[in-house]
């Protein structure tokens, strides 16, 4: 499984909803951070994410070779990592989405799959109840709770009684 950094994510991401696929300009939520985007595009054109494309307009420039203006575009690779609205229309590309965004399977014995079962019933599970079972310190259990969220799981939370319950919701 290829792992992308948040700004790779939110260039790909932004560049499947535009009507060209082009990663540039960025988004204005990335701020003045020119160096980083270079690197992002760098490798998400490495990783085969991303191919440079003659013609495009200035704004969307990459590079420059005299008065062409080479851009960057998302590849088909590209959009079945990010899964944009436009294919859940098309059967086929959200069969192939489905198995790209389905959680990694983790080892049956271990906490973490121990934890994946109590978030999976009925009602959940508070942090006290995930700290007995595991013995983990609370902080170690909300970044295991992270990490669930980060692997593709759709852990949620909700208070209550005072109490914050978190559970993992059934796919939509």
């Amino acid at each position: 499984m290829t792992k992308l950094t948040d700004m790779q994510l939110v260039l790909l991401t932004t560049a499947c909803q535009r009507e060209d696929g082009s990663l540039l300009p960025p988004p204005e939520s990335l701020g003045a951070q020119a160096a980083r985007i270079r690197k992002a595009v760098e490798a998400l054109i490495k990783k085969g994410f991303a191919a440079e494309r003659e013609g495009m307009a200035a704004a969307q420039a990459w590079r420059s070779d005299g008065d062409l203006v080479i851009g960057v575009t998302v590849t088909d690779a590209g959009r079945a990592i990010i899964d944009p609205p436009s294919t859940k229309n098309n059967k086929d590309a959200s069969v192939d989405s489905a198995s790209a965004v389905t959680p990694a399977a983790s080892r049956p014995a271990s906490k973490q799959a121990q934890v994946i079962d109590l978030l999976k019933r009925n009602g959940g599970a508070t942090l006290t109840d995930i700290v007995e079972l595991t013995g983990w310190l609370a902080h170690t259990s909300r970044a295991a709770l992270t990490g669930l969220r980060k692997k593709g799981y759709a852990v949620t939370s909700e208070k209550v009684e005072g109490v914050t319950r978190y559970q993992i919701s059934a796919a939509a």
